[in-house]
């Protein structure tokens, strides 16, 4: 029997249903924060949760997004280039600006005062993820245009793509050296930075590379994790660094914010570790594993649709602003109400993805 007439069946590699449900964390923890901060109006300086998650919640999110980006297989040419950044634009601006709009008309009183007042600020009333995220692909693949002509692959050009990153990132919290800074008291020169949202790629895109630098090279970041030293070393560089950010402020001055880029990096590579380490019970044939892979796999969904389900409980903000230091309750409650928010923003994307239209413009799906 001769084999040649047997027809080849294309190999893909199998999806890791671990990172699709780290995916469904980092989605659950950005919709508590904002139950928290949006739906309890809690205060980030008297709410007992809300700073520990600041410190990793946006950062894994992009860590894993440039994890993501990584195409080894993928030859770069002007034609691809243009490709990927013209699809990216569809999925990316299209549903954003359709939901920013929607949540003008009904999250505001009056919708014109809305929209200015969300396009100055650099968070654009919530949706200036997916912006930011187009802005992190289109120089990624300008990058790895670039990259291609020289010929042959080398972790430098990545290496340095990666430290100037580090050094915008720096910038945007030295407000005595920097105008565009957290914290500067002078009168703006400029504000396109805010407009532009480019103020938060600064903010985020070192965590983007960073994800990305561990997928090129994951045989040997999974050595590293696995290595004896290595969890130990950051989980004592997380305690000393949050218990600083959070409490202690040793530092002053240029060298505050190196505890948070500390805490920022190291938290986001212990979640990675954690999640990988417990693949087995991860998986679609687990409960906890199917549930938040499916989470994961509708991220873009539920990012659009959560602000527009937010509870209006103030009253609960005022509670734990009385009866501070209640990690427990404040984290529980605002995961328990982002479950919810989260289940509603399911329905409602299922609901318009019977359309293949609004399934295509609205979430990016073909």
């Amino acid at each position: 029997m001769e084999s040649s007439n047997i027809p080849t069946i294309p190999q893909h590699k199998p999806r890791l249903e671990w990172l699709d449900a780290m995916r469904g964390f980092t989605m659950i923890l950005v919709v508590a924060y904002h139950v928290a901060q949006m739906g309890f109006l809690e205060q980030a300086k008297q709410s007992s949760s809300m700073p520990f998650l600041m410190l990793f919640r946006m950062p894994l999110f992009f860590m894993v997004s440039g994890f993501l980006a990584y195409k080894a297989s993928l030859t770069w040419d002007l034609g691809t280039l243009g490709s990927m950044i013209g699809k990216k634009m569809r999925i990316q601006l299209i549903p954003t600006a359709v939901f920013f709009l929607l949540a003008c008309v009904m999250l505001y009183p009056k919708f014109s005062p809305a929209v200015e007042a969300c396009l100055q600020s650099p968070t654009k009333g919530g949706y200036w993820f997916t912006l930011v995220l187009l802005y992190m692909f289109v120089v990624y693949y300008l990058f790895c245009w670039l990259e291609s002509l020289l010929g042959r692959r080398s972790w430098i050009p990545i290496t340095l793509l990666f430290l100037l990153s580090l050094v915008a990132y720096e910038t945007c919290y030295l407000p005595q050296y920097c105008w565009w800074a957290d914290g500067f008291r002078g009168k703006l020169p400029s504000r396109w930075l805010n407009y532009s949202s480019v103020i938060q790629l600064m903010k985020f895109f070192p965590f983007f590379i960073f994800g990305n630098i561990v997928r090129r090279y994951w045989e040997k970041a999974q050595r590293v994790m696995d290595s004896a030293w290595f969890f130990p070393v950051m989980v004592m560089v997380v305690i000393f660094c949050t218990m600083d950010v959070l409490k202690w402020h040793t530092l002053r001055m240029a060298w505050a914010n190196i505890p948070s880029t500390m805490a920022k990096f190291c938290l986001p590579c212990i979640v990675f570790m954690y999640f990988r380490h417990y693949a087995a019970y991860l998986t679609q044939c687990t409960i906890i594993g199917s549930m938040l892979q499916y989470i994961g796999r509708r991220t873009l969904d539920i990012y659009l649709l959560h602000f527009l389900f937010l509870p209006n409980l103030p009253a609960v903000g005022s509670f734990f602003q009385d009866n501070r230091h209640n990690f427990i309750m404040d984290t529980s409650l605002s995961v328990l109400i982002g479950m919810l928010v989260i289940v509603f923003c399911i329905i409602s994307s299922n609901i318009l993805r019977i359309s293949p239209f609004f399934r295509k413009y609205l979430f990016g799906r073909s």
